[in-house]
Formats: structure tokens, sequence, C-alpha cells
């Protein structure tokens, strides 16, 4: 296993259309990580001065450091890019040749999650040799990595991309844009979520898999949780548990249609960043 630093490396890549979500999620990971030493990875290709400052102000109230990398469009000039899809989704696969050679762990986080307990034990996770750590949202049964399976001609589990712990070192040896170029070409049609349906068919054996209950909550799915776990996993047992929470599929919880289970947890850590920005 690779030396880690004490402080925790977060990644987040995205564009301007999540910056307000992910500095709710932010705010939720300091929040409920107190006296944690964070290092914020920023990647972009267009965000402004004025919306990195303001990642910024946060991420310097928190006590942390930020960096943010400005991805050049020659760097994905070869990608074909896919309709409804930004390119960002693709610079989490490629963080190794983004980010500098010194850093050699990062966690990567979508911006529509929550952080509502301690995110060390998966900063310190034993990757046992794997290159990346993520998991599976399987449902009440294994059916969807069986049609996973026979989409992408893949023979491991389905994993979610949305939460992953990524050694640089080998990334940086293993992944390369010409391979995804390549796969999205061949297989284009048959992609419906392009970066996750390729992390899956380029690099799934390449993944440890990691409990999607504690790291990677599908909030949709509360009542199949509780099923599978025998009532078990019920409220209680995810607030004390579950480490991130996942707002998968629409509406998302900022939109006026949302009203599932875990909405009024986000609206409150939202009202509470407008607290702190002396906006609420």
């Amino acid at each position: 296993m690779e030396a880690l630093s004490d402080e925790i490396n977060l990644l987040v890549t995205l564009n301007s259309g999540y910056l307000e979500p992910l500095k709710v999620m932010l705010f939720s990971a300091h929040a409920n990580n107190p006296g944690e030493r964070m290092h914020l990875w920023l990647v972009h290709a267009s965000l402004t001065p004025d919306e990195v400052a303001s990642v910024r102000q946060l991420t310097t109230a928190f006590g942390w450091e930020l960096s943010a990398e400005r991805v050049t469009a020659d760097f994905t000039a070869g990608v074909p890019l896919i309709k409804r899809y930004p390119r960002e989704m693709y610079f989490r696969l490629l963080s190794g040749q983004i980010l500098p050679k010194s850093v050699k762990r990062v966690i990567y986080l979508d911006p529509d999650l929550l952080v509502i307990n301690n995110l060390r034990p998966l900063w310190t996770l034993d990757l046992a040799g794997h290159m990346l750590a993520a998991a599976v949202h399987r449902g009440v049964t294994n059916l969807m990595d069986s049609v996973n399976q026979l989409r992408l001609g893949t023979t491991t589990s389905y994993f979610n991309s949305g939460v992953l712990v990524i050694d640089l070192d080998q990334a940086r040896a293993k992944i390369k844009l010409s391979d995804i170029t390549q796969t999205i070409e061949k297989y284009e049609s048959e992609l419906i979520l392009p970066d996750q349906d390729i992390l899956n068919f380029l690099y799934g054996p390449d993944i440890l898999e990691i409990s999607e209950e504690i790291w990677n909550y599908d909030t949709r799915k509360y009542l199949m949780y509780q099923t599978r776990s025998l009532n078990q996993h019920e409220i209680h047992w995810v607030m004390a548990n579950t480490v991130i929470l996942h707002y998968c599929g629409t509406p998302k919880p900022w939109d006026p249609a949302s009203d599932g289970k875990f909405t009024g947890l986000f609206l409150n850590y939202q009202q509470q960043l407008q607290r702190l920005n002396g906006r609420g």
C-alpha cells in the first residue's frame, strides 16, 4: 500500500452548473469531519476566476487547501464528445495525468452528494493492489449486474463512478486517453452513462468493491436497503453509519419537485451554508 499523507485529497470535476451543489457538499464534508486537514483539487475546463474564488472563499473558511487545475481544450481534443454530457466527466478518469505527480491518492466525489460522517476510513482504505475502489448499486437482487454485463460484455459487477478512491500512480500507468477515445468511438451507441460505462468496461477488474450503504448510498432506495437488511438499516442506522449520501437520478434535492426522504437533510445543509455566507 502506498504511503498516505495525513491530509485527505478530495477531487471534484465539474462545470458551473453544479457549482452551488458542490458548495453544499463541501460544507457537509467540513461539518462532519471536524479537525481533518483536507486538500481540495478542483479540476475544470470552464469555471471563471470569480467562480473559482467563490469556492476558495469556502475552503479558506474551512482551513483547507485548494488547488484549481484548469484543463485546456486540447487535453481532450481527441475525445468524441457525446451530446448531453460535459467533457468534465472524463477528468476523474484522467486525473492521474492532470494532477501533480506528488499526489498519490485522491477521493473523487460527485457534487450531488452529502458527506454525513467520517471520511478518513475511506482515505486509509487498503486497496489491496487495486487501482480504484468504488461501490455497486445492486438493488434487491443482482439483476442490473447481469444486464450491464450483457450490454458491455464485462465480467465484473457494475460500479458507480460517483465516489472513487484512486491510486494515482497506477492510474498514470494504466489509464490512457487513447483507450477511452477508442472505446467511445467503438461503443458510442451502447453507452448509457459514458464515463461510468467506460470505467467498468476498461477498468472493472482493477476496482475494489466498497459498501454502497456506507460509501455511496443511493438516496432513492431507502426502502430497498431496509428490505435487503431485514429492516436493520432504517433511518437511525443510516444517520449513524452511512458516510456518503448520493442523490442519484432526478429530481435533485435542490429542485422544487424533490420530496424524498433525504431532501430535507440536503436543504438544511444548504440553509446552514447560506447563513455562513450571510445570506440566511
